[in-house]
């Protein structure tokens, strides 16, 4: 499937040296790669003939092949980091003369960021998104007209068209984004995958990142991922759970954070006379992986389940944070909540203004369910208020109030 990054990919290679995707294991990074025109030659530092290439020597590596090169899972190379920066400063103009690729965000962003400032651009490339599973990549989208500060706000719906019907969009919420299921949609295939894919990431990638975890433990952590997901966390009952201590709990959630498997998301912090609620929540980033955590055999059981609607938020979330990071369209993301009970599922700021997004399964909206919305974008100037639903049309309830279905999205 065509990725809707590969348009940013090479504008970013005509802009930077050198660019540097990052995303979870198994999101289609290394297929990404074959996107870039002929002549370029790659090297995966997880094939150890590769990876003795690169690493034994890597300045003479970088002075024998100064361009188009590609280095697929970087961070197991970190000692090429200074090697690269070097061989980019000797020709600091010349553009697109690099990829490199990374499946762990703490390590490879602290390489890009002590060695790579100002030298890189930085994609964040997810499973498959919902534009993305529909080959609907190139079709105009709220999203993108968003990115025009002076567009109206009727102006950001009008002629907006489906990109598939419902049935196909809960499919792909019930069976998320990973590309293998999708290549191979069998219901046994998908569920062998995730959970090699689950083993996989415990005893590969965590274990060799974080040498000295508690492999027991932190399975357990993952296996209440499920349950935690869409909550509001509190780490001291997550430290009790485990019986291990509250820091090491935050350590847990870190690094499921920083290895792209869990998505942390902020209080929104710029209320100054309310009392809001200031613990951050998260979602596990791919539904398809959350489903599988707590074993929901299929999308009749999921509509029943009680993490039904955490589910559907979660999904939607990241469906709207990947096509903004596919756009590379800078932004930051919260939620809102009060103690009085006032919430915003999602808070967009960037440089297309503050909007404050609501998530509902429903298929229709009414007047009580636009209230703290409304309220919302009152009080904090906000752009536009959204809500994302299952509907059958798009709807403009009030001036800056907008209602979009999930499928049109």
């Amino acid at each position: 499937m065509k990725r809707a990054c590969e348009s940013l990919l090479r504008s970013y290679l005509n802009t930077f040296p050198c660019v540097a995707v990052i995303g979870v294991r198994q999101c289609g990074k290394t297929t990404l790669l074959k996107s870039l025109p002929p002549g370029w030659r790659h090297f995966d530092l997880e094939r150890r003939a590769d990876h003795d290439i690169v690493s034994r020597d890597p300045d003479a590596f970088f002075r024998l092949n100064p361009r188009r090169v590609a280095l697929d899972e970087a961070q197991l190379a970190p000692e090429a980091f200074p090697a690269l920066r070097v061989a980019i400063d000797e020709h600091r103009a010349e553009r697109g003369r690099f990829v490199i690729t990374g499946s762990s965000s703490p390590q490879m962003l602290r390489s890009v960021s002590e060695s790579l400032a100002g030298r890189v651009g930085i994609i964040e490339l997810a499973p498959f998104s919902w534009e993305e599973v529909t080959r609907t990549c190139a079709r105009d989208s709220l999203l993108r007209r968003l990115q025009n500060r002076r567009a109206k706000p009727a102006g950001l719906i009008a002629g907006l068209k489906p990109r598939a019907n419902v049935r196909p969009a809960h499919e792909f919420w019930f069976r998320g984004g990973f590309p293998e299921p999708w290549l191979n949609p069998g219901d046994e295939f998908r569920r062998h995958w995730v959970e090699q894919y689950l083993q996989t990431y415990l005893y590969r990638d965590v274990k060799r990142l974080f040498p000295g975890l508690d492999e027991l433990r932190f399975r357990r952590f993952v296996g209440m991922l499920g349950g935690l997901s869409g909550r509001v966390l509190n780490y001291a009952d997550a430290a009790r759970s485990l019986s291990v201590s509250q820091p090491t709990a935050r350590d847990y959630f870190e690094i499921a954070h920083g290895t792209f498997i869990w998505r942390r998301i902020p209080a929104y912090s710029r209320e100054a006379m309310k009392r809001v609620v200031k613990h951050p929540r998260g979602y596990l980033r791919d539904s398809g992986l959350l489903h599988a955590l707590l074993r929901i055999p299929d999308a009749d059981a999921l509509l029943s389940h009680p993490q039904m609607g955490a589910s559907w938020e979660g999904m939607v979330v990241e469906e709207i944070l990947r096509q903004l990071n596919a756009l590379g369209a800078a932004h930051e993301y919260s939620y809102y909540r009060t103690n009085g009970g006032a919430e915003v599922d999602l808070v967009l700021e960037g440089d297309f203004g503050r909007v404050a997004i609501e998530i509902k399964h429903a298929s229709s909206v009414n007047a009580r369910d636009l209230r703290g919305l409304r309220d919302f974008v009152s009080e904090h100037k906000a752009r536009l208020g959204l809500v994302i639903s299952n509907d059958s049309a798009s709807r403009q309830y009030e001036e800056n109030l907008l209602g979009l279905p999930f499928n049109w999205l």
